[in-house]
């Protein structure tokens, strides 16, 4: 099964050796991302409600490169670098997915790049020959 690399301006550039995504087959498998505004390379804001809105931007502009879309995520993972996060980040990310929310991990971490306060990555259904 062949590889293809994901990569679009409408999110963030990779800040190391890895891609933005990778299809393999019917699934993409995203980095995770951060709350930078793709412009600026910046975090939005030190407030996590708003890192989280941006991640959930950044993966959503992936997943759209890779030809899907929020809606055929399967798998998410969230982390945190401080669990008392947990009710504002479930908040937002909940306002993504009123119906069906796909299968997620969260943890809790020491630190994240940039000094981020949450990163997700995502595992996607991509193709048409996929439900």
């Amino acid at each position: 099964m062949s590889r293809q690399i994901i990569h679009t301006d409408q999110a963030p550039a990779a800040i190391g050796p890895y891609s933005q995504a990778v299809r393999v087959g019917p699934f993409v498998f995203t980095a995770g991302q951060i709350g930078l505004d793709p412009g600026t390379g910046q975090l939005v804001a030190d407030d996590v409600a708003a890192q989280t809105r941006q991640v959930m931007a950044n993966l959503a502009a992936v997943l759209a490169a890779a030809g899907t879309d929020l809606t055929r995520i399967v798998k998410t993972t969230i982390f945190l670098t401080d669990m008392a996060d947990f009710p504002a980040v479930n908040a937002v990310y909940g306002s993504f997915f009123p119906a069906e929310p796909p299968a997620r991990s969260t943890v809790a971490v020491a630190a994240l790049p940039r000094g981020a306060r949450v990163e997700i990555e995502a595992i996607a259904l991509v193709g048409e020959d996929t439900p």
